[in-house]
């Protein structure tokens, strides 16, 4: 059981819709912000010490993916490995978020989605095969 320990505010920063969506999250858990913040920052730290402790350093490389300090090919190369489908998984397994594109990136993505052909061209008949004999 874990022993009362004295709190201390601080202040921080966050995006708006950030804020927003977290208000929602924590009305639906009957919660508070505050209560998934230090759920969250508590787990994250020792998951952190955990890891560290037991001399694993990947879990400090995939926090670095995840906070978007490293990009994929940096990551993949610290964790000598090239698959992609690794890196998600250890990512998983380690209860990390993959981090997000930037801006900028995500509006290109969508962009060049948005010009997609909306219609797919008319296709033509399936030609007959000849009667089995």
């Amino acid at each position: 059981m874990r022993t009362a320990t004295p709190t201390v505010n601080f202040t921080s920063s966050v995006d708006r819709d950030l804020l927003k969506r977290a208000k929602i999250v924590a009305a639906k858990n009957d919660t508070s912000i505050n209560a998934l913040f230090n759920a969250e920052l508590r787990y994250l730290v020792e998951t952190f010490d955990g890891a560290e402790s037991s001399g694993n350093q990947n879990y400090k490389t995939l926090i670095a993916f995840s906070l978007g300090q490293a990009n994929a090919v940096q990551t993949l190369e610290r964790l000598g490995t090239d698959s992609p489908e690794d890196l998600f998984l250890l990512m998983v397994q380690a209860r990390l978020p993959m981090p997000r594109l930037p801006e900028a990136a995500t509006q290109a993505m969508v962009k060049s989605l948005h010009q997609l052909p909306t219609k797919l061209p008319a296709s033509k008949p399936a030609k007959k095969l000849p009667a089995a004999t």
